[in-house]
């Protein structure tokens, strides 16, 4: 690079600016402003307050552009001081007030951090905030923040929220809602805010509002949520109010919002809110018996399965498809030859996934005798999972579905009964009913001897009734744990299914009968089934933040190796999708410390090199008192050993927990991602064997092109684990789209690994994950504009995922049944459209792009790059939908999954 002083020589240097001439008028007005801050100065005080009132006239009359300082202001810069100086000298109050006032606006031109703005604007005269423009309120609001955050409680402060007190009204009129919210927030007062707003700004403030709440600390965050409540409540906005007591997570709330929204339709509206957060709300004496009937029909899910089926026929994907359609083994070069019953069980696998809620295939319930001989095919547990395969099939129909399970229920053999017992959960996954069929199917053998039908049957109460909190269903599943005579993997199971049951609750017999479990089994060799009963506490207070303080407290009582990963995990869950990011860096921090299993290794290595690591070939047994140190030394290693285990595993739920808390915030799950680029650069193989689970629950149907490059890499990568994880977490990123460009990847994959049994296993799960529903059905938690997050179908994901974080031996082995889980994840992402009566209303929409309209002036398009079609239709991620006719009002202004819409008026036009 040539130095700075290589110039061509015959450079000439820059001439200098010329100086702007200014016009006679500016001079004029220059000198008559020089000529009153000379008579400030004079000693005859007669002469002050003209001349203020004169300066006054000139500042409030001067006209500017947007990007330029009023002549006046930028004339009488240079005065400043001396105007100070004149304000201290000056005996009057009422000149020294209007000084105030002039210094106080002259003050926001200047760079300084002096606050001398606010500090004059308090000394000056009580003239309104109008007359000196949006400018200056702006700069003012500044100053208050800045100041009331140096201050303690005292009259300072209180003279702050008095000022604040006159500018909240004046961006209020002004279409500066933003603003006012922001000033009220840095002053913890938003309690000032409500008499200010009216039917005509009420929806810019709580959009605001809404969209701060990721970015608050807590307890803020519960504080705006409660704001946009009241503010939605006082304006009869019921679907909105709803909204937010859902996000609060607060059934208290929830059910006043149903007592006071007083509207039939409306109320049957949120009805279908509340069944798509698996909430069900008491009626008693909310509403008479008949309504009562409609509305608990509506939260149970019951229409689920009529309106998918009405989709599907719309979209014509009604043709069932086998595993050989998925895999498009005729155009492979060569079929993959790995042992048959591995790849059966894949095959159950993905043609439960792809025809899930469809009630029809071409393997098992449509192969009739071939069904049967195909779950015989299959070995051990192979043989419960390929049954209970039947339920994902008939998912979500209830009545339909139990009439064919229930002959497999009749079997001989263990296994299928096992299977029949899940496969029963999983139809009830997400509906509700009445007459409660699971529990009455499945309580029976909950205590049964044989250990895969205790499983079955714990499993599917889970399922049946996972977010029900169900008192019935705990008493069942609560002895399970107190049972000695038990395995601990049928605890776990047992554990996990409490967890769901009762996810988000923070119940706290669940949490006691947990916690006893926890301190009082042996838990040395069970360290898998372990971490799965502490799961199941972290769902149990599932984004309840600080209400885990106590149990964590408890869990740091463990002994050492498990105390540390308990406390992660239920800290994870309890700051789940609340994007904190002070938990974020205790995670980081985790992840960031060095591997104890690399230090043992290395420490390993350098003993191998001094000729430590073991006795010489041929060498005289050691005397007994040198066994007895030796066998001390094994034991010690062995500890060690399982310490770093520990630690390893500690590391890789850390990875998974950053994900856990970012999970549905925009900015968060972007900052997360370049945290896992760094952690898989820099990690060590603990870290870099979570990063692919963090990421496929990160973007769980949300296929982007960067995370899917990322893991497209580590599919191929040299340790087994990591491509493992990675081919799993392609099918959950684009799970229920039929993404062509992951379809093709997927293909090659499976020729890659075509002789590895176990890589292949995943691959197959991927490419059925991929095809979920034959595109249909969408795995994410995140739902209604991506605003809620259903603690249900994230238990699932978590349970899934935990399986999968420890594939080796979960997965790959006896625990493929837990691949099930996923079933709570799995809704349509279907918009479908009802009228008054209920009855389905075909209209035209339009399905583009959603567009941010946050604090945006006017009333911006809210979508762009629109389809439209007639419902029912499919909403991909990030997608909204709008009306595209005057002819109905959608009841709700978030149109996703069911929808009531009302006849417009004659002449009047749809909102």
């Amino acid at each position: 690079m040539a130095a700075k002083d290589d110039k061509p020589k015959d450079a000439k240097p820059a001439a200098p600016a010329a100086p702007v001439e200014m016009s006679e008028e500016d001079k004029q007005l220059k000198a008559d402003l020089e000529l009153l801050v000379e008579r400030l100065k004079d000693t005859d005080a007669s002469l002050h307050k003209p001349a203020l009132q004169s300066l006054i006239t000139h500042i409030r009359t001067a006209t500017s552009s947007m990007t330029s300082v009023p002549k006046p202001l930028k004339f009488l810069r240079s005065h400043f001081d001396a105007i100070r100086s004149a304000y201290e000298n000056m005996m009057l109050d009422e000149n020294k007030a209007l000084a105030a006032d002039i210094l106080s606006l002259m003050a926001t031109t200047r760079d300084n951090d002096l606050r001398e703005c606010l500090k004059y604007r308090l000394a000056g005269s009580d003239t309104p905030l109008e007359q000196w423009g949006h400018e200056y309120v702006r700069h003012l609001q500044g100053e208050i923040a800045a100041e009331y955050a140096t201050q303690e409680e005292g009259p300072a402060s209180a003279q702050l929220i008095r000022l604040a007190a006159e500018i909240v009204p004046y961006c209020m009129k002004h279409n500066a809602e933003a603003e006012a919210c922001d000033l009220l927030m840095e002053l913890e007062r938003l309690d000032l805010l409500a008499p200010h707003v009216d039917d005509k700004s009420y929806e810019r403030v709580c959009l605001y509002l809404f969209s701060c709440v990721p970015y608050v600390a807590e307890p803020e965050d519960t504080l705006l949520l409660q704001t946009c409540l009241d503010l939605y409540s006082r304006f009869g906005q019921w679907p909105q109010a709803m909204l937010m007591a859902l996000r609060l997570g607060d059934s208290d709330k929830i059910r006043q919002v149903l007592v006071q929204c007083t509207d039939r339709d409306v109320r049957r509206q949120i009805a279908f809110m509340l069944a798509r957060q698996n909430h069900m709300v008491p009626l008693e004496g909310i509403v008479e018996d008949d309504e009562a009937d409609i509305l608990t029909s509506l939260m149970s899910n019951s229409r689920l399965s009529e309106s998918f089926l009405s989709l599907a026929r719309e979209l014509d994907i009604m043709e069932p498809k086998t595993p050989d359609d998925i895999y498009k083994t005729n155009v492979e070069p060569q079929r993959s030859t790995v042992d048959s019953a591995r790849a059966n069980l894949s095959a159950a696998f993905v043609n439960a996934f792809v025809n899930a809620g469809f009630g029809s295939d071409k393997l098992m319930l449509s192969g009739g005798a071939n069904g049967s001989q195909f779950i015989h095919k299959q070995k051990d547990l192979g043989i419960m999972s390929a049954t209970a395969s039947i339920g994902m099939l008939l998912l979500w129909d209830v009545d339909g579905g139990l009439s064919q399970i229930d002959a497999y229920m009749l079997s001989n053999q263990d296994y299928v009964r096992a299977g029949a017992l899940l496969a029963v959960g999983i139809v009830s996954a997400g509906v509700r009913n009445d007459c409660d069929p699971a529990l009455a199917l499945l309580s029976e053998f909950t205590m049964h001897n044989t250990a895969c039908l205790r499983i079955g049957s714990s499993m599917g109460l889970g399922l049946a009734y996972a977010g029900s909190a169900n008192e019935g269903v705990a008493d069942l599943l609560l002895p399970v744990l107190e049972d000695a005579s038990a395995s601990f993997e049928v605890v776990a199971v047992a554990a996990l299914a409490l967890g769901q049951i009762y996810v988000g609750t923070a119940h706290g017999g669940v949490t006691e009968a947990l916690v006893t479990t926890i301190l009082t089994r042996d838990l040395t060799g069970n360290e898998t089934h372990v971490r799965s009963v502490v799961l199941a506490l972290g769902l149990l207070y599932l984004n309840r933040q600080a209400a885990a303080e106590v149990t964590l407290a408890t869990l740091a009582t463990l002994p050492a190796p498990h105390n540390t990963i308990a406390c992660t995990i239920v800290e994870s869950c309890a700051y789940a999708a609340t994007g904190n990011v002070l938990k974020i860096q205790k995670l980081l921090h985790v992840c960031s410390a060095p591997s104890e299993t690399e230090a043992l290794k290395a420490e390993a290595a350098a003993a191998a090199e001094n000729g430590t690591a073991a006795p010489a070939a041929g060498a005289a047994p050691a005397p007994a008192s040198k066994d007895g140190k030796a066998d001390a030394s094994k034991d010690k290693s062995k500890e060690k050993e399982a310490k770093a285990k520990a630690s390893d595993m500690n590391q890789a739920f850390s990875v998974l927990g950053i994900a856990m808390i970012a999970l549905g915030e925009e900015i968060g799950t972007d900052m997360a991602l370049r945290t896992f680029n760094h952690l898989l650069h820099y990690g060590d193989q603990s870290v870099r064997r979570a990063v692919p689970v963090a990421l496929g629950l990160l973007y769980v149907s949300n296929p982007q092109l960067n995370v899917l490059d990322i893991l497209s890499k580590l599919s191929h990568d040299s340790d087994a684990e990591v491509a493992h994880a990675a081919i799993i977490a392609m099918g959950l990123v684009s799970a229920g789209t039929n993404q062509a460009r992951v379809a093709a990847m997927l293909r090659t994959l499976a020729q890659y690994y075509g002789k590895d049994a176990n890589a292949l296993f995943m691959v197959r799960l991927a490419q059925g994950l991929l095809h979920t529903g034959k595109g249909s059905i969408t795995l994410s938690p995140l739902h209604t504009e991506r605003s809620l997050v259903s603690p249900v179908a994230l238990a699932g994901l978590l349970c899934t995922l935990s399986a999968v974080m420890e594939s080796q031996t979960v997965l790959l082995k006896s625990g493929h049944f837990m691949l099930f889980h996923l079933a709570l994840a799995m809704y349509p992402r279907i918009l479908c459209t009802f009228d008054t009566s209920l009855a389905p209303l075909s209209v035209p929409v339009r399905v583009g792009q959603a567009v941010d309209v946050v604090a945006q002036a006017g009333r911006p398009k809210t979508i762009t790059g629109f389809v439209t079609s007639t419902t029912p239709v499919l909403l991909g991620y990030g997608e909204r939908a709008q009306l595209a006719t005057d002819q109905h009002a959608p009841l709700t202004p978030l149109l996703e999954g069911f929808v009531i819409l009302k006849k417009t008026p004659e002449g009047h036009e749809a909102k």
